[in-house]
């Protein structure tokens, strides 16, 4: 019989300690930095609570964890309109981050779910406001709409939106087509504008090659042309100091000719035109009284 109440004191002490241990597991939470927890007394929210070691009263307190962290979903891709009817497929990141784990709680069941609605719901309203071609040029803008008209809704929930980003949009097959042929004629234009370019650089080159042959050539044959002159005047220098040099050596020699010779000179002359076979003769009014010299130097001589 003692043996009996022993194994019904142990019993008795083993139950005490699992409830004890069950207690404080559901009574002491630690709750790390990067979350808190909103707790709910008998149903009513007494706030957040952590980070750290958090006591709680249990089977009275109902714990719900918050994660503060920024968190990034993914929208699978939707079918929209755009302005213009074009239809299009989209897929979208948003991302968010909790700042009010209180309204986060109290105000929507599941923000997560409720703001990928929104967002879904948002991009066809953004979407079909807008032309084809923008939405393919102009994400940046998109993304800033989108962001902005989700925040607006998920801010009363504690919920920033931080960032949207679109990473693919497939347009319609037949833009698709065009869009392609487009690029194909933008390459061959560019391609077309480089050559014509570059023709005309060459000819611009070969151009002012021509220019500058030229300007050498003309400069060269000035240069030419001066040292030509140049020679010509030192030449006509030469032969008039020559000339003058020549008249000086006559007009020396002139100097020392006597009347005689002077009359010789004459009578030879004489003799040259006599050979002539004109019929008019020509005597110089000098010449008698040349002749009557001669006769006299001759005579007297003798």
């Amino acid at each position: 019989m003692f043996g009996n109440a022993n194994t019904t004191l142990i019993c008795l002490i083993g139950v005490l300690v699992v409830i004890l241990v069950i207690f404080l597991a559901a009574a002491i939470k630690i709750v790390p930095e990067y979350k808190r927890v909103v707790v709910f007394r008998l149903g009513r929210c007494i706030g957040a609570k952590g980070p750290g070691l958090v006591l709680l009263i249990p089977f009275i307190d109902r714990p719900v964890f918050v994660d503060l962290r920024e968190q990034v979903r993914e929208i699978p891709a939707q079918s929209s309109i755009t302005q213009d009817n074009a239809p299009i497929s989209i897929d979208f990141l948003w991302y968010y981050k909790v700042f009010d784990p209180v309204q986060s709680v109290l105000q929507v069941q599941n923000f997560e779910l409720a703001a990928q609605g929104i967002a879904t719901t948002t991009l066809r309203s953004v979407i079909g406001g807008i032309l084809l071609d923008v939405v393919l040029a102009e994400r940046e803008r998109i993304n800033t709409a989108l962001r902005a008209r989700l925040d607006e809704v998920t801010e009363r929930w504690g919920v920033k939106v931080t960032n949207v980003e679109i990473r693919e949009i497939v347009p319609p097959r037949d833009v698709q087509e065009s869009m392609n042929r487009q690029l194909t004629a933008e390459r061959t234009r560019r391609a077309i504008v480089t050559e014509s370019t570059g023709t005309r650089e060459a000819a611009i080159n070969v151009a002012e090659g021509d220019k500058q042959a030229n300007i050498l050539k003309a400069e060269g044959e000035k240069q030419a042309n001066i040292l030509k002159a140049e020679g010509e005047r030192q030449s006509q220098l030469l032969r008039a100091e020559g000339y003058q040099k020549a008249l000086e050596a006559i007009y020396a020699a002139a100097k020392d000719i006597d009347q005689k010779t002077m009359t010789l000179q004459y009578f030879d002359t004489l003799k040259g035109m006599a050979q002539s076979p004109s019929t008019k003769y020509i005597f110089p009014l000098e010449f008698t009284s040349l002749l009557s010299d001669f006769v006299k130097k001759n005579t007297g001589k003798e």
